[in-house]
């Protein structure tokens, strides 16, 4: 399948020149290294550092995601290996508890992945939409160039450190790629979830998959989307949410933990502000 072919309608309502940022005297504090907000429109309503080029964590998984939804049938079963149970518990990784041998539909893992950030689910999807790593990396980055997305360089699917480095990105480019992904309906539907189970079949055991995205629980009109963390990284969140009329989306990089989903509402609700006093 030809990844620029794919991508280039989305490509194409990205790039058009975006709103001067808009400012105000009531504009959050955002202690994170990098942010950015943006709506719909195209207005800028928050941005510090914005272009600097970091590790994001698991906000590769949005890539990852955003890959699989123009590869895959959401009905493709897809069968767990060691090595996939491995590559979470040997790194230290989040895990969505998988087991060898099950057989789940993609539909399924894509929660796996964005809920409770399963990169156990990350490397069964890539390892078998590339196929394999190396080929869906690379799948990856044509999408991310499709996009725009200049700053951003992918190493593997689920942003975890690498000997060779585990890739970078940028707020703006982050905030472009969500955009994008957003226009999925799927895609909404999963990183909207607070929770997914998944019942116990003759080819799986039962699973419980918790959003680790907590503004989902205290703020109103969120959408998602996807929380990450490593020691590079610190705590990074991707937000989204409906504000006059408009769709508010968000970056916050190298924050702290409970911080990011305070000041993410702050932000949705400034935007919000912004949007209804023109």
């Amino acid at each position: 399948m030809h990844i620029g072919g794919i991508f280039g309608s989305a490509a194409l309502a990205l790039v058009v020149g975006f709103a001067p940022a808009a400012h105000a005297a009531n504009e959050p504090t955002v202690g994170a290294t990098e942010a950015y907000v943006i709506d719909s429109a195209g207005t800028i309503h928050f941005s510090k550092r914005e272009t600097r080029r970091v590790p994001v964590a698991s906000l590769v998984k949005i890539m990852t995601a955003y890959v699989v939804l123009h590869e895959a049938n959401l009905n493709d079963t897809v069968t767990i290996t060691a090595a996939d149970v491995r590559h979470a518990t040997s790194n230290g990784a989040t895990t969505a508890g998988l087991r060898k041998g099950e057989r789940l539909a993609v539909r399924d893992l894509l929660y796996g992945l964005m809920l409770p950030s399963g990169a156990d689910a990350a490397n069964a999807l890539a390892r078998r939409y590339g196929p394999g790593m190396t080929a869906f990396v690379t799948k990856m980055n044509a999408a991310a160039k499709s996009l725009g997305l200049s700053g951003t360089r992918y190493t593997n699917a689920d942003g975890l450190p690498t000997p060779r480095g585990g890739g970078y990105s940028t707020a703006v480019d982050q905030a472009k790629l969500t955009q994008a992904a957003m226009q999925n309906a799927t895609f909404r539907t999963v990183v909207g979830s607070k929770v997914q189970k998944v019942a116990k079949t003759g080819l799986h055991r039962a699973h419980t998959w918790k959003n680790t995205n907590k503004l989902l629980q205290t703020g109103d009109g969120v959408l998602g989307v996807k929380t990450g963390y490593t020691n590079a990284a610190g705590y990074c969140l991707v937000f989204a949410g409906d504000r006059g009329g408009r769709r508010v989306v968000g970056v916050l990089l190298g924050d702290q933990d409970k911080r990011r989903f305070t000041t993410a509402e702050e932000l949705l609700d400034y935007a919000g502000s912004q949007i209804e006093n023109g």
